[in-house]
């Protein structure tokens, strides 16, 4: 029963959370969401922000593993087009936790900025290096690694952040298919090199 209501109130709060971000969000309307008392609600979490700070770190715990999972040893090529499938496989899957993750940066990262400075930048730094010693290899064209993983991250999650624009502007309820055949032909095409 605790198990079930503590689920029950991290997904309310996700679907508040990613609608109207943390400064928007109340702990009354929460627990209305979730279908409990305010003061059943502070029983399993102590505050609006325990609730955002637990959702955000386990968004990033999700979000890290497949930049982790990039193998240094393996072929340059798949690794970086792997990591843009399941970076865009991780927008559709998990929308609301991109838009409460854009609304927490938005706001200056105030709950997560420790993290972004901390082991983000240094998966990041780790990862970038990577792909530098694949260009020096002359197995990758030569590509700033920094900027290549921004660019993952920003042509990947537009579709969540956005997805309002998306489907308007496409005219189509499932834009994933068709974005994941383009973005697989523009990184194809840069990691080829000219």
């Amino acid at each position: 029963m605790r198990r079930r209501n503590r689920e029950t109130i991290l997904e309310a709060a996700l679907d508040v959370f990613s609608r109207k971000g943390f400064r928007g969000a109340t702990l009354d309307e929460i627990a209305t969401a979730a279908g409990l008392s305010k003061p059943n609600l502070l029983y399993y979490f102590r505050s609006k922000e325990a609730i955002h700070t637990h959702l955000l770190d386990g968004i990033l715990k999700t979000w890290l593993d497949p930049l982790y999972a990039v193998d240094p040893g393996g072929d340059p090529r798949e690794e970086i087009l792997g990591y843009v499938r399941g970076k865009l496989a991780m927008s559709r899957q998990y929308p609301r936790e991109s838009r409460l993750f854009a609304n927490e940066i938005l706001q200056g990262a105030p709950h997560v900025a420790p993290r972004l400075t901390g082991e983000l930048k240094r998966l990041v730094d780790e990862k970038a290096a990577v792909i530098r010693a694949w260009g020096a290899e002359g197995r990758l064209p030569v590509l700033d690694g920094h900027h290549l993983i921004i660019s993952i991250w920003a042509l990947t999650q537009h579709y969540a952040d956005f997805e309002v624009q998306m489907s308007a502007v496409l005219g189509e309820k499932d834009p994933y298919p068709r974005a994941e055949a383009y973005l697989e032909e523009l990184f194809s095409r840069m990691l080829t090199g000219p």
